[in-house]
């Protein structure tokens, strides 16, 4: 019963702050898409658990999600990720993306995407490209191995996947030079990612947040403690623009007061964060 009043204590302070808030800040890890039925790779359990055929390889998140194998077996790389990007396709945007729309027209609020995901999801629901920061890139996008050149183009592609191998069964090359093409994703241990186009939208965020009205809020969603990124940058707009932060997670929700800690998924939060407003006059 404590938990249920402190869960809304929460939505209630939460509600109240965003609806006055002149911008909004929306960052998201990987925890928003759960709702929208993608995998939660947290821990390599979580990983096999969403990929099996990968536990009898021995290769947990941070192997598949490799460069090296790009260079070494182009097949076995594009197999996780064309299998990635089908999924991302398929996947329908939860009902959570329109709740944040909603207050953002309601409330006529300036506001900006800052992601850690590379999936798309957010231009999915209808999220404006110049209004999203990818900091990790994005999977509908190319490049070059080498890389040959900046370039960096969208994919069309489809691509099969064999799932007892995870083999793609086809690899797509660059059009300029003829070798292997890969995602504009940042990979780990990654030293060819050609981050010209998350530098773009880097930009258009700083020159968004130079121009911000005051009051600003930071929903956070699923940024977990794993890759820290989405959650510094929060904390950090809490410190340089006196930003309220509204962390949305789970498990790992604590924020420190005056910022506001939601220990539930992304859609139950903003699902109850939503039904506070018709409490405000």
């Amino acid at each position: 019963m404590d938990s249920d009043v402190h869960l809304l204590k929460s939505f209630q302070e939460a509600a109240k702050a965003i609806r006055e808030a002149n911008t909004l800040v929306i960052t998201a890890g990987a925890g928003i898409g759960v709702d929208s039925g993608l995998p939660d790779y947290r821990g390599d359990k979580g990983f096999w658990k969403s990929y099996p055929m990968y536990e009898s390889l021995g290769i947990n998140y941070y192997d598949a999600a490799n460069p090296v194998h790009f260079s070494d077996d182009p097949a076995f790389g594009w197999g996780f990720y064309a299998h990635r990007i089908d999924l991302y396709r398929r996947t329908v945007p939860h009902h959570g993306f329109r709740l944040l729309q909603g207050w953002i027209k309601k409330g006529e609020k300036d506001y900006f995407v800052v992601t850690s995901n590379v999936d798309g999801q957010f231009q999915k629901a209808g999220f404006p490209e110049d209004k999203i920061y990818e900091i990790h890139g994005s999977i509908h996008h190319l490049q070059c191995c080498t890389p040959c050149s900046e370039d960096v183009w969208e994919n069309t592609d489809y691509i099969a996947v064999d799932l007892t191998t995870m083999r793609a069964e086809k690899v797509l090359r660059c059009s300029r030079c003829g070798n292997i093409s890969r995602p504009n994703v940042l990979m780990f241990g990654d030293f060819s990612w050609v981050g010209n186009r998350s530098d773009m939208q880097r930009n258009n965020y700083h020159a968004f947040l130079k121009e911000c009205r005051f009051p600003v809020v930071v929903v956070e969603m699923g940024a977990g403690k794993a890759i820290s990124t989405i959650r510094h940058m929060s904390e950090g707009l809490g410190a340089s623009h006196k930003a309220l932060v509204v962390r949305i997670n789970p498990r790992d929700y604590h924020i420190s007061p005056p910022h506001i800690s939601i220990p539930c998924g992304a859609l139950k939060g903003l699902q109850g964060i939503d039904e506070q407003f018709s409490f405000f006059v």
